[in-house]
């Protein structure tokens, strides 16, 4: 990893504090694995099956009252007994009938097998552990598995370009490349340089064309 992209990637750490996203920076700096409770795995799931192929402002918009339809993810057992509720509720507000049914299948599996024992079998095979979740794909797997303490990034087409860009094929080596030289954890550089291309439409160029020695835009 080049010292001249450590000084972009610190460049689009600061672009994304200043636009106000210090708390995603905050919040994914602060999940650990071993902390991870059922609710906690309940909601970033859900999060990551609404998310599949949506803008995140919109779910974001309305996750909280799709939250409220499934009880605030309080157990997997709650939302399995009231499964109805919970669908014809959430459908009202969030009108994907597989991705909402996918959510209470997810709960019905974790009711079923036991949050203990998922978690264990996350610790020892996490992407093939959470790809059997319904409406968890190859890339979102990612999403998840970050979103819940694992050192991953997810590889989506930001996160790839800006990887091609620097030379790498391997996104979860150019992250991990620029968390051992930044200290950031690899869950952080994933968001900080995801939320930077949204910020910054044009994220490729303005990225090539900083100038490292002065931190401005040549």
């Amino acid at each position: 990893m080049s010292i001249e992209f450590i000084a972009k990637y610190v460049f689009a750490k600061t672009i994304v504090i200043d636009e106000g996203y210090a708390d995603e920076i905050f919040w994914q700096a602060d999940i650990k694995f071993e902390d991870l409770d059922e609710s906690t795995f309940l909601r970033e799931l859900a999060w990551v099956v609404l998310s599949s192929g949506m803008k995140e402002r919109i779910v974001r918009n309305l996750f909280g009252m799709i939250s409220d339809c499934f009880y605030n993810w309080e157990s997997a057992e709650l939302i399995v007994d009231n499964k109805d509720n919970c669908f014809h509720e959430a459908i009202r507000f969030f009108k994907n009938k597989p991705k909402i049914s996918a959510i209470i299948r997810s709960a019905h599996n974790i009711n079923s097998l036991g949050f203990l024992q998922i978690k264990k079998n996350i610790r020892k095979n996490p992407i093939e552990t959470l790809r059997e979740f319904p409406y968890i794909g190859p890339i979102t797997v990612y999403h998840l598995a970050k979103n819940i303490g694992l050192p991953l990034a997810k590889p989506d087409r930001h996160l790839t370009r800006i990887a091609n860009m620097e030379g790498y094929s391997d996104v979860q080596k150019f992250c991990r490349d620029i968390s051992k030289t930044s200290g950031d954890s690899v869950p952080v550089v994933d968001i900080v340089l995801w939320r930077f291309a949204t910020i910054e439409t044009d994220y490729l160029n303005v990225l090539s064309g900083i100038d490292t020695d002065y931190g401005i835009l040549k």
